[in-house]
């Protein structure tokens, strides 16, 4: 890839942008959740994502509050649950989520999973009232197939899906989709729950580069076009690992061999 591109840490998509590596905040709770969220910011994350299910918001806002980075500076995201994805429980999620965390707008509000009982069209007006109020920057839905997606973009202003994606779950349609409509892929759990830290290609790849499995999984999927990616990190070392991504590069055939893997069993 050239170069310029390898260093770039944000990606635009309809007009926002957004940094393209997050500290994702799923099972940080308590002191180590604030401190975890002040630390990466403090090191230099400025995506932060969180959701009303993980039930830390207030932990997360206390870490933003306390870092002193400005606020326009970080890109905060968290989620609606589906069961309040009726169009009064929509307001009454994102105006608690933002009092939870003690900021006046979000920058982006997702729906966490499709809703079973909701007609998605009635969630999506909801989401899109918080748009038009000033409430976030932006909307968008999570762990939608790429059917959904579709449907979700013919009804919406969709910024963004989050999808688990990582070797193992490769993710073609809902890459396809996005790279053909202007959309974000915000990849979580990125390493499989650490099954690809350990991968002998991924190994392999890393030895080759000099750099550690995580850097190599997260290169690899930086590399994608429409692609960020929110790996949880408990450690400040760790953390600072993660981060240290912006300047090496994988070749083609690096990250074809990484591609691989979700082929196999």
């Amino acid at each position: 890839m050239p170069r310029e591109a390898t260093e770039a840490t944000t990606i635009t998509v309809r007009g926002i942008e957004v940094p393209k590596l997050g500290l994702g905040t799923w099972q940080l709770t308590g002191e180590d959740c604030v401190e975890g969220v002040r630390d990466a910011l403090d090191l230099g994350y400025r995506h932060i994502d969180t959701a009303a299910a993980y039930a830390n918001e207030e932990e997360v806002g206390r870490g933003i509050a306390d870092s002193g980075v400005d606020r326009d500076q970080i890109f905060v995201v968290t989620k609606v649950s589906p069961r309040d994805a009726a169009p009064d429980d929509v307001r009454r999620s994102y105006e608690r989520s933002l009092r939870k965390l003690g900021l006046d707008h979000l920058d982006l509000l997702l729906l966490h999973w499709p809703s079973e009982r909701v007609p998605l069209a009635d969630t999506l007006g909801a989401m899109g009232e918080a748009l038009q109020r000033g409430a976030t920057r932006a909307i968008g839905v999570s762990n939608f197939p790429g059917d959904l997606l579709r449907e979700a973009l013919d009804r919406g202003p969709i910024l963004c899906d989050q999808v688990e994606y990582h070797p193992y779950q490769p993710q073609p349609e809902v890459l396809e989709l996005a790279r053909e409509r202007d959309v974000l892929v915000t990849a979580y759990s990125p390493f499989a729950q650490g099954r690809a830290l350990d991968d002998p290609i991924v190994r392999e790849v890393a030895d080759d580069v000099g750099r550690t499995p995580s850097q190599i999984v997260l290169r690899w999927l930086l590399d994608q076009p429409q692609v960020c990616t929110i790996p949880k990190a408990s450690s400040r070392e760790r953390r600072e690992e993660n981060l240290a991504v912006f300047d090496f590069d994988l070749s083609e055939e690096h990250r074809g061999r990484i591609a691989g893997r979700a082929e196999r069993p």
